[in-house]
């Protein structure tokens, strides 16, 4: 087995560069060896393996050599279509067996189609691994005789409505295409974008398909990395039996770099139908991939934009005030790369404004450089993010198959190492001159609706193509399924056969600690040693729910301008401080509770902890900070108003609670209320409920119990516990009629539809029942409604229902889907027919299926920290035992055919939902009306009803 000494990363444009650890604050040098092998098959599929057996579980992934930019014009979008296709069947996986089987067998699963590549990975239990190897044979190399003009013409809708949830039911969706198409010449690889058109995936054919898959699915084109608990020997022999005799085809020669200059700025204007807010983007053509200039322009983009000292930052948020924040960053790809700068101005700015101050900022950046510690930071940062990297099995599979495809080893860190050490401030300037400085460049200027004046004097246009919604019509059969005979390639075994499960794997629970602070703060941990990492967390119960419900959103600024230095630093000296420990830490307000989590190299914990425990006991209360983040958060609640997702949210919650609960409420607040808060009531809301008794503490990694505990010993000492009172609200009260809610999103390319209502409390074990009930529902790829609306009907992308667990309040159970604005009305029709048949038409089957797939997923509940951490956060925050994961699989394995059907027709009974759906009023509403309950409510997007004028 080869070894390389990883001692960090930077994950930056699309590469891993690797630097070393030695050197870092705290003392102490951390480095981790990965072991890996690797081999060429006669057919020219390359192989890397790598043994992990801190748990028992395997990663699969295959990469092939070939993404968007391996088609052709008038054939875009469809290396990610193809991407789709694989997952249908092959000659001997049936209809759906990828989404089926992994489910079943306790794994995840999916893929993923970039410019260059496309990616098929699994994670399963180490049980499954020779049938996840024969499935990923089969569809390398006996797929193409199964594919049927029924199940092309069946998965274009399925495509198209991911284009529309991605893109064109997205503020600033578009934006990319535009660029791309004014960047890149017309023929070049990068001209258009992953996703494609509508139309173009709409032309698609079977030869397509066929020509496709064999210039550039065959194996030599490929790599496959398998990791985890494995026996080297006996992987070695699947692989070989199940990919050896794959035939070698099509093309497997990388394309050679493909980098483009321009002879003119362009700049292009369009009227966005979901923006809120003012966008520029200013971006200029780099360098590709692994280019020498790659890892400088990377650093650039940090330096212009991240961190209190960044010019761009300084001339954009603190003078100019256009502006809540600014991002520039390099993305360097295969063939070429490009180095963007964005700003989303504030409310009715000029765009023209905007670019004066950019230009002005990079001018000044010329003359005076930048300070050397935010090089050191940046660097600083890349080792606790590269083992946060391959804190999993899929993370390795993942570095080392893009390493051995897109470099040709796993060995290439080595240079990556000397690269990066290698840039200087001298490089980072010398860069910014020849690629940005003064250079030609794209600049796009994306207005709300009716807002063209914002943009810039001298903007074109852009060309965009706008779907029409048109009236709804049921697909034509296109053949007949059953008539479709399957040709099988030759095989020197039965490939028909399903392999069988190996040895069932020993899932061994972490051993949880507890412990407590004298002033009754509560601590649980699991400690382990398998990475130089630390995960923490701590919650401070309350967040939202302690908010005023007449001015919400204090609780929601709180952790912002908390996080903007201390007592005794600046904002700036706190951001160095955090970043030259290589650190992450971070706060965030919730319904119920307020968090400040992050991770570190465990050799700076200590460090780490001082920080924050400076950040929790002496707050700066920034007067300058705090007027920019009201600012954000203005910004960000214009935003929100413009989101269909968010907009559903809204709604949901203000009718599932009523209006005299604070959960009706937006935790960011509103903008009228938001302008009035103060910083003298944030330093109240601080008096009244930051507490150390109301505070649970939750630490998993290279980190002992004592250890953790006398990190916090000045928060024992200095924090004094308090009553921190709770407001008490009457519990919402459960429908008995179905309500149906309608908000407006004028042309709307999707409608979102929400279904909601409320359960049991979080620590009833009734909610472990209906999520074992639900599990055949909603709770995966595998389940009804998503194979019913995506897969039977092409309705959607996407749909599930899901349980959500509360404090204070009952738990919610929702079912969600963005669907086609013409589908509108079938689409809730489905969701209804499949959640109201669902207790009557559950079988004997589907509770197999479910006690296999919840017992087997188990072994993939402990593999990595933020696993562990989420863990130890259930524990505190919803009051349960530490062995309540055992309590969990017991309701599993104690689930009979009667409970579940009781538990379906309790709690899924459809006259107890909520129904909401945000969409195109003018083609869709009409279509929704019924006589009596159920009949369409219109309101705003606040919940609000609208009144007919």
């Amino acid at each position: 087995m080869k070894k390389i000494n990883y001692l960090g990363a930077i994950i930056i444009g699309g590469a891993m560069l690797i630097l070393s650890a030695c050197g870092s604050s705290g003392g102490g040098s951390d480095s981790l060896s990965i072991e890996y092998e690797k081999y060429t098959l006669e057919n020219g599929l390359d192989v890397v393996l790598h043994q992990d057996s801190s748990d028992p579980i395997i990663s699969v992934a295959i990469l092939i050599h070939a993404g968007s930019n391996r088609e052709k014009p008038g054939r875009t979008g469809f290396a990610h279509f193809f991407e789709h296709m694989l997952f249908q069947r092959s000659e001997n996986v049936i209809e759906g067996g990828f989404f089926k089987n992994i489910n079943e067998w306790g794994g995840t699963m999916n893929g993923g189609t970039w410019q260059d590549g496309t990616v098929y990975y699994e994670v399963v239990p180490k049980d499954a691994i020779e049938k996840v190897l024969w499935m990923e044979s089969d569809r390398m190399g006996f797929f193409i005789n199964a594919v049927s003009l029924t199940s092309l013409e069946g998965e274009k809708p399925v495509v198209q409505n991911e284009k529309r949830q991605r893109v064109d039911n997205q503020p600033y969706g578009h934006t990319n295409s535009v660029i791309l198409k004014a960047m890149y010449p017309e023929g070049h690889p990068y001209n258009w974008t992953v996703i494609g058109e509508l139309e173009d995936l709409q032309n698609a054919t079977i030869d397509d398909v066929k020509e496709f898959y064999e210039e550039w699915y065959g194996p030599n084109n490929a790599t496959l990395v398998v990791a985890g608990d494995i026996d080297s020997d006996e992987i070695k022999s699947m692989i070989q039996k199940y990919f050896g005799e794959i035939d070698s085809r099509g093309t497997d020669t990388p394309m050679g770099p493909k980098p483009i200059s321009l002879n003119e700025t362009k700049v292009f204007y369009y009227e966005d139908n979901f923006a809120a807010l003012p966008e520029i983007r200013m971006t200029y053509p780099t360098v590709e991939q692994f280019h020498e200039d790659q890892w400088a322009l990377d650093a650039l983009g940090q330096i212009l934009s991240q961190g209190k000292r960044a010019p761009l930052y300084k001339a954009i948020v603190e003078e100019s005030k256009v502006a809540p924040s600014v991002t520039s960053n390099n993305g360097s790809n295969e063939l070429a790369g490009t180095f963007t700068i964005t700003v989303r101005a504030n409310d009715d700015v000029d765009l023209d404004s905007v670019r004066i101050v950019l230009n002005d900022a990079l001018v000044k950046f010329d003359k005076e450089g930048f300070d050397i510690r935010d090089l050191d930071r940046i660097k600083a940062g890349q080792e606790t993010q590269f083992y946060n990297g391959i804190s999993s099995v899929l993370g390795k599979s993942f570095q080392l198959a893009y390493y051995s495809e897109f470099a040709g080893s796993p060995d290439f860190v080595e240079q990556d190492i000397a690269n990066i050490k290698a840039v200087t401030q001298e490089d980072v300037i010398r860069v910014f001159r020849k690629y940005i400085l003064g250079k030609h460049h794209v600049v796009t200027n994306f207005v709300p609706k009716g807002g063209a004046g914002l943009a810039m004097v001298d903007a074109v246009k852009a060309d965009i193509k706008e779907e029409a919604i048109v009236a709804y019509q049921p697909s034509e059969v296109i053949e007949d399924e059953a008539d479709l005979t399957i040709v099988k390639t030759e095989s020197s075994f039965d490939r028909a056969a399903t392999p069988d499960f190996g040895e069932a794997p020993l899932v061994t629970p972490p051993s949880i600690w507890t412990d407590q602070l004298s002033n009754g703060m509560n601590l649980y941990g699991v400690e382990t040693s398998e990475l130089p990492l630390v995960n923490f967390s701590f919650r401070i119960m309350g967040g939202h729910y302690l908010d005023d419900p007449n001015r919400v959103g204090i609780a929601n600024i709180m952790t912002d301008i908390m996080m903007e230095g201390t007592a005794n630093k600046t904002p700036e000296e706190l951001e160095d401080a955090i970043g030259q420990l290589g650190a992450n830490i971070n706060m965030f307000t919730a319904d119920e509770y307020i968090q400040v989590s992050g991770n570190c190299l465990s050799r700076n914990f200590n460090a780490t902890m001082d920080i924050v425990v400076e950040i929790l006991l002496e707050p700066r209360w920034d007067e300058e900070e705090f007027t920019r983040i009201i600012d954000l958060t203005v910004n960000g609640i214009q935003q929100r108003e413009t989101s269909p997702n968010a907009i559903a949210q809204i709604v949901m919650n203000k009718k599932l609670y009523g209006d005299d609960h604070i959960l009706s409420h937006p935790s960011a607040g509103y903008i009228e209320d938001v302008k009035t808060i103060t910083i003298n009531d944030l330093k109240a809301f601080y008096d009244k409920n930051y507490a150390p008794n109301i505070t649970n503490f939750h630490v998993a990694g290279n980190v002992t119990q004592e250890d953790a505990k006398a990190a916090l010993s000045r928060l024992a000492d200095e924090w004094n516990k308090k009553e921190v009172s709770f407001p008490s609200y009457d519990e919402p009260s459960i429908p008995t009629e179905p309500a149906l809610y309608f908000v407006d999103i004028p042309d709307a390319k999707q409608s979102r539809i929400v279904i909601s209502r409320l359960t049991v409390p979080a620590e009833s074990n009734e909610y472990n029942t209906i999520n074992v009930a639900n599990d055949r529902l909603g709770a995966s790829a595998s389940a009804r409604l998503f194979q019913i609306l995506r897969e039977e009907k092409q309705f959607t992308y996407g749909a599930y229902s899901f349980g959500i667990r509360k404090v204070n309040d009952p738990c919610e159970f929702r079912a969600i889907s963005s669907v086609k604005s013409n589908v509108t009305k079938e689409a809730m029709d489905t969701f209804k027919e499949v959640i109201s048949s669902y207790a009557d038409t559950y079988t004997e089957n589907d509770l197999n299926t479910t006690k296999s797939s919840l017992i087997k997923q188990n072994a993939l509940a402990f593999e990595t920290l933020n696993n562990l951490l989420g863990i130890l956060q259930n524990i505190s925050t919803y009051d349960l035992p530490l062995d309540y994961l055992d309590d969990q699989q017991s309701v599993v394995t104690e689930a009979t055919m009667e409970s579940v059907r009781a538990t379906s027709q309790e709690f899924f009974d459809l006259n107890k939902f909520i129904y909401v759906v945000v969409g195109d009023k003018a083609t869709q509403l009409e279509r929704l009306k019924v006589e009596g309950p159920g009949n369409p409510i219109e309101v705003d997007k606040y919940g609000e009803p609208v009144t007919i004028q």
